[in-house]
């Protein structure tokens, strides 16, 4: 079995798995923190979905986007950290 077979059969299913489970999470909460947790795992299950994408297929442009993914999933969680922490010291 070759790396790209193994990518395509083993870990996207796997990676799809998660991005649901985490969908879930994200739909049902209960909390605003577990919402952004879920949303983390979100953008790291597709950061790693386009990096095995990229190496399957060979081609370098996936990996500007998945850059540019994991920096807006980065700052986007920052940022409601930062919101829940100014409305707990309320």
């Amino acid at each position: 079995m070759t790396l790209a077979e193994f990518a395509t059969f083993v870990v996207l299913p796997l990676m799809g798995l998660a991005f649901l489970i985490a969908m879930i999470r994200l739909v049902r909460g209960p909390s605003l923190a577990d919402r952004v947790v879920a949303f983390e795992v979100i953008g790291a299950t597709v950061t790693c979905i386009l990096g095995v994408l990229a190496i399957v297929s060979g081609s370098t442009s996936y990996f500007d986007v998945t850059l540019v993914i994991a920096l807006v999933t980065f700052l986007g969680t920052v940022a409601v950290a930062a919101y829940i922490q100014r409305r707990v010291d309320r």
